[in-house]
């Protein structure tokens, strides 16, 4: 066992012979250096603190300065990959663009299609003035549904006027005042407008019921109304512009009732339509007339 040791002893002396004085302790002092560094660092000496500063700031401006290649790659690699995908978007854009044009030209060509339809037949196109008003009152009773806006006969408010909210009829003008006019609201007990029950196209009357529905009535039995068919003003009679949406149908008890599409008791600002009729010149006028 003691001979083992001294082997040891002597492998060890051996390979610190082989090497230069000054090599031989600089890891000796290099290990007492760090056990004397921690132990002054433990003991809070300012020195040690001070330099410990020093590595730390020599540390952390390397790490930025190495990792500065590294972030620049990153920022170029981010910026290609948002150029990309920006390009990918623009052409997705450009696509959609096109679509929505030749969707607005074929509009603009059924729109004329339809001008030289109601020409042939001799019919009449219908041009509207609008007026925004502001809801003063809301009269409400058990029956009886109107409003009351602040415009009047002084803003060109005539009787029979219809009444739009957005984009959706609510009623008719029944009594107009110098600067105020009552309206009648689609709800009311004595309201009944002409209609047109889409897809199928059938014709029918709306009534108000003095609720928060209309029924439609004057109907044939053997019409089947099918759930959430929509309805629209038709145009009969003269009265009202024809497509007008108005609300669905909700069939009920076997009743068909109509879901109006504004909600009457939230009304702020309506607008007030006028309609007029322009005849439409055919070519053949317009060359009479030249």
């Amino acid at each position: 066992m003691v001979t083992g040791r001294d082997d040891f002893v002597i492998a060890v002396r051996s390979a610190f012979l082989k090497k230069e004085t000054q090599q031989r302790f600089s890891l000796l002092g290099l290990i007492l250096f760090s056990i004397l560094f921690i132990y002054l660092g433990t003991i809070n000496f300012k020195a040690i603190n001070y330099i410990k500063i020093a590595i730390n700031e020599i540390v952390y401006r390397s790490s930025f300065i190495v990792s500065g290649p590294e972030n620049f790659i990153k920022e170029i690699y981010y910026k290609v990959d948002s150029h990309f995908k920006l390009y990918h978007e623009h052409k997705d854009r450009e696509i959609e663009l096109e679509s929505l044009k030749s969707k607005s030209l074929l509009n603009k060509f059924m729109i004329l299609e339809n001008k030289r339809l109601k020409s042939i037949i001799d019919d009449y196109l219908l041009e509207s003035d609008e007026i925004v008003a502001k809801v003063l009152i809301d009269k409400q009773s058990p029956f009886l549904k109107s409003i009351v806006a602040n415009k009047g006969s002084k803003h060109n408010i005539k009787l029979g006027m219809s009444v739009l909210d957005g984009e959706y009829l609510i009623g008719k003008v029944v009594e107009v005042n110098y600067l105020t006019s009552r309206i009648l609201l689609l709800s009311d007990l004595n309201s009944k407008i002409p209609i047109s029950i889409e897809p199928k196209g059938i014709l029918s009357i709306l009534s108000g019921t003095g609720k928060k529905y209309g029924i439609i009535q004057y109907l044939k039995s053997d019409y089947n109304i099918e759930d959430s068919s929509i309805v629209y003003t038709s145009g009969s009679g003269d009265l009202i512009k024809a497509g007008v949406p108005v609300g669905k149908i909700i069939n009920l008890n076997n009743e068909s009732r109509v879901s109006f599409f504004s909600d009457f008791t939230q009304l702020n600002f309506v607008k007030i339509i006028f309609y007029k009729k322009t005849r439409i010149e055919t070519e053949k006028e317009t060359k009479l007339n030249d």
